[in-house]
């Protein structure tokens, strides 16, 4: 796919179903991934892949995370649970913070972010669909815990991965001249 039309095409996609993309289309997801902007060469961004039968661990960590959080919140709760099976792949966002002198925890954070939307980009170009989600489930410093990762991680959230179904979402066309100053 053309690079522009990539970028000017990719949309998030709530309705995902299976084909998801295969080991070898995501080796290629990944090397885009890390091809985002990194500060020292610190590689901060990490991923986890759940799909088929493990989307039920990750719905146990999600659903011990919520009742131990939220546990006064029994529609939080179900939702959390449900969440990973919204598509037949989910890819976690985490950040590695690793001390450096000029590379603030910010910046290593952004790198990650830059890393999802390369994701995104990446399944775009081979026709395949995904969403980035946040929420309680992710930006907190709880949730690593129940990944079993150390304190110095960070989840930024998840990228629901698979095919579109359903109607394509339109796009409203957007005036730059609203958000671009120029000098």
């Amino acid at each position: 796919m053309d690079a522009i039309k990539n970028l000017l095409s990719r949309k998030s996609s709530k309705n995902l179903e299976a084909p998801f993309p295969s080991k070898k289309e995501m080796d290629i997801v990944y090397q885009s991934a890390l091809r985002a902007p990194d500060h020292a060469w610190l590689r901060p961004s990490k991923f986890l892949e759940f799909k088929g039968d493990s989307l039920e661990k990750l719905s146990k960590i999600f659903t011990n995370f919520a009742n131990d959080h939220f546990k006064d919140d029994k529609a939080f709760i179900e939702k959390a649970k449900a969440a990973p099976f919204r598509a037949p792949m989910v890819i976690v966002l985490i950040t590695e913070i690793k001390d450096h002198p000029k590379v603030p925890a910010i910046e290593q954070m952004l790198s990650t972010g830059a890393a999802a939307q390369n994701i995104l980009l990446a399944l775009n170009a081979q026709g395949y669909a995904g969403i980035w989600k946040t929420g309680k489930l992710a930006l907190n410093d709880e949730i690593v815990n129940y990944f079993g990762l150390d304190s110095n991680h960070h989840i930024l959230g998840y990228i629901y991965v698979g095919t579109q179904t359903g109607k394509d979402r339109n796009i409203p066309t957007v005036d730059i001249e609203e958000f671009v100053s120029r000098y």
